[in-house]
């Protein structure tokens, strides 16, 4: 039995989407352990692109379970439109194959309108957010004031809950906001009949797991964002509402932490980030539109044009650290196929000082400028390649460089969009 974490080594949108799809092949249960809609993995079998933000990934494999854990906020709306669009793509002909646990916390149309006023106040500072209503919903489990999906297919308690927390929200949205008040009788409506559909999908995330575990089946747990947007160890308050590090997946699952084996990071050749917040490699100049233009960094969930950068080792380093990181997977190293060099960065230099570690405190982090060191590029497609044999000796050297400055041993890489574009040097279901 081996059970994977794949985390984001970034600030997210690295492609672990594509990752978890291969991954898959070897696992039995596929388990999206924290997040919401705000994240989006984008998968290409063949020519067809699907487009997956709350389903795990491996929904695109015949009789592999999916799991919803409870550390996920769940937008009933998304749930079930996505399930719609699988369906109509021939995908999840079982509904058995999809298990939300029944502690998952509902996504209400008053989080997304306080999630959306609050961006839009131009007194206020912008995070960045995608208006999902993410951050909201994370803040009413904390505060004890969620609506879980235990209690939306109950219609006595959803109606109760829901006229106890309502006068609350209008009255932020209505005065301090400016926004609309929402209608009780609409929600109630629209979000009961979401309760009676969800009722076959609901199941105990916890208890099946550790049923898998007993039984030697291999579990993969898929996590979204990426570890620099965790809300307690990213670029905080940039970041994101939950845990997005490899510890998120016992928490955001009910399991215990001795049922990891191994940790997968999944890194770009170079780095993105969208929204707001300290990027020490950004670039600014036509290097960075080239690079954006060339990785089509355009988000999968919002549209928006992704920061871009070349790779930073020390923010790498510091994902390896807080993951316990066993194995590096680098993707769209064919985005860097025509430069000339590539650079890296590999320490930051604050007031004189260099930095080698990754700065807690975001004002020293503003200041950071990052040093970098240069390697000769490959000018050369590199997209055909079968085997780790078949890279030009450029493209191994900027490999064997990045497993040197972050620490980490690269045991994935991908050179194209597709399933069949991906170079596998270590499979970690074999390692344990």
């Amino acid at each position: 039995m081996a059970n994977v974490v794949i985390v984001g080594a970034q600030w997210g949108d690295e492609g672990k989407g594509k990752v978890v799809d291969i991954y898959t092949e070897f696992a039995s249960d596929v388990v999206r352990y924290q997040g919401g809609n705000n994240a989006g993995h984008t998968l290409v079998v063949g020519e067809e692109k699907t487009i997956l933000h709350l389903i795990p990934s491996g929904v695109l494999h015949e009789r592999k379970r999916c799991i919803i854990g409870n550390g996920v906020v769940l937008d009933p709306k998304v749930f079930f439109q996505e399930i719609a669009n699988l369906k109509k793509k021939g995908y999840l002909k079982d509904d058995r194959q999809l298990v939300v646990d029944g502690n998952v916390h509902v996504i209400m149309p008053y989080h997304k309108a306080i999630d959306i006023a609050r961006e839009n106040r131009s007194d206020s500072r912008r995070i960045g957010t995608t208006g999902r209503g993410i951050g909201p919903t994370y803040e009413d489990k904390i505060g004890r004031r969620g609506i879980r999906l235990h209690d939306l297919v109950r219609p006595e308690v959803f109606a109760a809950k829901l006229k106890e927390f309502l006068p609350e929200k209008n009255f932020l949205l209505e005065k301090f906001l400016g926004a609309s008040p929402l209608a009780e009788e609409a929600i109630l409506k629209e979000y009961s009949a979401y309760g009676r559909e969800m009722k076959k999908y609901l199941g105990n995330a916890s208890i099946l797991l550790n049923e898998s575990f007993r039984a030697g089946r291999h579990v993969l747990f898929e996590g979204a964002q990426g570890s620099l947007l965790d809300v307690d160890h990213g670029t905080y308050p940039y970041v994101t509402s939950s845990s997005t590090i490899a510890g998120g997946a016992c928490t955001g699952t009910g399991i215990g932490p001795q049922h990891i084996n191994e940790v997968i990071g999944i890194s770009k050749a170079y780095v993105t980030r969208v929204g707001e917040g300290p990027f020490p490699t950004e670039l600014h100049d036509e290097m960075g539109e080239r690079l954006r233009q060339a990785g089509q960094e355009f988000g999968s969930t919002t549209g928006r044009p992704r920061r871009t950068g070349w790779f930073d080792a020390v923010a790498l380093r510091e994902a390896v650290r807080i993951n316990g990181m066993t194995g590096l997977a680098i993707t769209k190293l064919d985005v860097l196929n025509e430069l000339e060099t590539i650079r890296i960065c590999t320490a930051y230099s604050y007031r004189g000082d260099l930095l080698e570690t990754y700065p807690q405190d975001l004002e020293i982090l503003k200041e950071c400028k990052p040093v970098y060191e240069e390697l000769e590029g490959w000018r050369t497609d590199i997209s055909g390649a079968k085997s780790m044999e078949d890279l030009p000796e450029a493209a191994s050297d900027y490999l064997r460089k990045l497993e040197q400055v972050t620490g980490c041993p690269v045991v994935l890489v991908s050179v194209g969009a597709r399933r069949d574009q991906t170079l596998q040097v270590k499979n970690p279901f074999a390692a344990a």
